[in-house]
């Protein structure tokens, strides 16, 4: 066996797939189609609204590249929920996945310290240095299974259309950034952290506004005294093809997470995801981690706020 066969190994002894690879190329094939996965056309599935997907028995959202993923198999087979459950975890709710289902492969992030890192690391007294890896697990739709208890985590309600100004209008105050009117351009200034979008009448949708806004605010939560990302670099650059790939898919995130439906921002920067996706196939994955913290940075802010509010009325 070779060096490169075992390096291809999986620890249990079963080849293993290269996640990252994988998941690009798929992506990559959306693209090159015009298809971007983190703005879905939500319409075509019905019912579905648009959301974080979410396990039905956890309640808890799923996050990074595991978003795109499972967005992008509603979308594909036509699931009227975002609400999903492994095959045990459907046993564990009363019921089953249907014979016949086909489930969508997840992934998540893990650390592991190999035998020889932990025998340098006791003849040296050095720290062990941990190997990040990932692991791909199979979820399935609440539409694949059968004889689930009632009472599992639901799809969250629509926000009505009266209410959405005013949520995202106090996310955008919760962020504590410097948020300016004025102008004919959206944009965010790193060297003097501030974020200017123009008025909402130069907006055919005033939805755009507030689509705008979280883009702009994504782009604000990369500043050093919140989540120091990289965000000063220039335009044209590759870094600043993965800032925006960032912004795009935070300010997604955050539309979904508020019950608005998302939209592309800035399609002009297709070629240059493109590039950068090419050249990296691990690029797609740090990009959605980062713009899930951005995301639950600015959701946090604004669950603090309203959470003083009720406090402060409840006194």
């Amino acid at each position: 066996m070779t060096k490169g066969t075992t390096a291809r190994r999986a620890r249990g002894g079963e080849p293993s797939r290269d996640i990252y690879a994988e998941v690009t190329a798929k992506i990559i094939a959306e693209l090159e189609e015009g298809r971007l996965p983190w703005v879905q056309p939500w319409g075509r599935t019905g019912s579905v609204n648009p959301s974080l997907p979410r396990n039905a028995l956890t309640a808890r959202c799923y996050s990074g590249v595991n978003v795109l993923i499972l967005w992008g198999a509603v979308i594909e087979h036509g699931h009227p929920s975002q609400s999903w459950l492994t095959f045990r975890q459907a046993l564990e709710a009363g019921g089953s996945v249907r014979k016949g289902e086909r489930g969508t492969t997840v992934v998540y992030a893990d650390r592991f310290t190999p035998e020889r890192e932990k025998e340098r690391a006791r003849q040296t007294g050095d720290e062990a240095k941990a190997v990040p890896f990932l692991k791909r697990f199979t979820v399935f739709n609440v539409a694949q299974c059968e004889g689930l208890r009632p009472g599992l985590a639901a799809d969250p309600a629509p926000l009505p259309d009266r209410e959405i100004v005013p949520v995202a209008e106090s996310v955008i105050a919760a962020s504590g950034v410097d948020f300016r009117i004025g102008g004919d351009r959206a944009f965010y200034v790193p060297s003097q952290d501030f974020v200017q979008v123009p008025p909402q009448p130069a907006f055919f949708e005033q939805i755009n506004y507030y689509r705008t806004a979280l883009h702009e605010l994504t782009h604000a939560t990369g500043h050093p005294s919140r989540l120091a990302r990289k965000v000063e670099n220039g335009f044209g650059s590759k870094d600043y093809a993965r800032e925006e790939l960032i912004a795009e898919m935070g300010s997604a995130f955050l539309c979904a997470a508020l019950g608005i439906q998302p939209t592309v921002r800035h399609a002009d920067y297709l070629a240059s995801w493109l590039e950068v996706l090419r050249e990296d196939n691990r690029a797609i994955f740090r990009a959605a981690s980062a713009a899930t913290k951005a995301a639950d940075w600015l959701l946090a802010r604004h669950r603090a706020q309203v959470e003083l509010h009720d406090e402060r009325r409840a006194a």
